[in-house]
């Protein structure tokens, strides 16, 4: 299998050169028909420049999984990279062979990296309120108060529209989110208050949060915002905008809502995911007993009988 060819006679009309550009204009035209986010796009086609870079003068007909293996191993061992840039650049090389060429899955087999499994930073319930409560702009409040408030990931607050809030069903609609698809999440009613008096202050017209000119609310002015703000609020625990989103998850499950309505409201497509916030919940560990209180009950502790 290692020595099989994966770019094989399908490109014969490229030529017996190496022409990578022929190369990255047909993985960027794949994947704008296939409709992917612009996030997925600039990863996957840096991802196959860089691998493109790597194998440098090699025809692409002559790559095989061998080299692609020999590849990420030097990724790792060379430049210590992370588990999920490798997954990205296999994802990237992937999406080539299977959607621009159209070889069958069976033509190679890529042995993927072990996932770390690491919990998510949780903040508490005063963290988020004293972060939220330093930001004067009601613009900046509003929006971080959105992405905790509805669990929402930063592209899918990005994306909201003005018609996206429901408020006679007290729901938010997050449209086209990862994964191509719709959801719905919940409306609190002090955030309704919240987002009225923005609207009022603001009329925005098509997006729920725009920036200069009428256009979407740029990513890393959320992330320059959320950061000044743990800042000002003394929060020194780490955390990024994301972690409202796991913080929102959590809390509900600290409250008692049932795990499958979380994974519905976060837009999980396996109860697998969604059952990560059961470790770092504190409710759950608070009503768990250590069974090192039962040994109380025969001995105390440092006097044996």
């Amino acid at each position: 299998m290692g020595t099989r060819l994966l770019i094989t006679s399908s490109m014969n009309t490229i030529g017996t050169k190496p022409d990578y550009q022929m190369a990255m204009d047909l993985l960027l035209q794949k994947l704008i028909l296939k409709n992917y986010s612009q996030n997925t796009i600039k990863t996957y086609v840096h991802m196959f420049k860089k691998f493109l870079e790597h194998i440098h003068p090699m025809p692409l007909h002559q790559v095989t999984t061998a080299h692609i293996m020999h590849y990420h191993k030097e990724l790792v061992t060379k430049h210590g990279v992370s588990s999920s840039y490798q997954n990205q650049s296999i994802n990237a090389i992937k999406f080539y062979i299977e959607k621009v060429l159209n070889l069958p899955k069976i033509t190679y087999d890529f042995c993927r990296p072990r996932k770390a499994k690491t919990l998510p930073n949780v903040l508490s319930l005063n963290e988020v309120s004293r972060i939220l409560g330093v930001i004067g702009n009601i613009k900046h409040k509003t929006i971080l108060s959105v992405i905790y408030g509805c669990g929402l990931r930063i592209s899918e607050c990005i994306n909201l529209k003005v018609e996206d809030i429901d408020s006679s069903n007290m729901r938010v609609w997050v449209r086209n989110a990862k994964g191509k698809k719709d959801r719905i999440t919940l409306l609190s009613p002090t955030l309704l208050v919240e987002l009225r008096a923005y609207y009022k202050l603001y009329k925005p017209k098509q997006w729920l949060f725009e920036g200069s000119y009428g256009k979407q609310y740029s990513v890393s002015s959320i992330r320059q915002v959320f950061n000044r703000s743990k800042k000002k609020a003394g929060v020194n625990v780490p955390a990024t905008v994301h972690t409202l989103r796991h913080s929102f998850a959590t809390h509900l499950l600290d409250n008692g809502t049932n795990l499958r309505y979380i994974q519905k409201l976060l837009g999980h497509n396996s109860s697998k995911t969604t059952e990560i916030y059961t470790h770092v919940s504190t409710t759950n560990l608070m009503n768990i007993e250590s069974p090192f209180e039962k040994i109380g009950k025969f001995a105390t502790f440092g006097n044996r009988e």
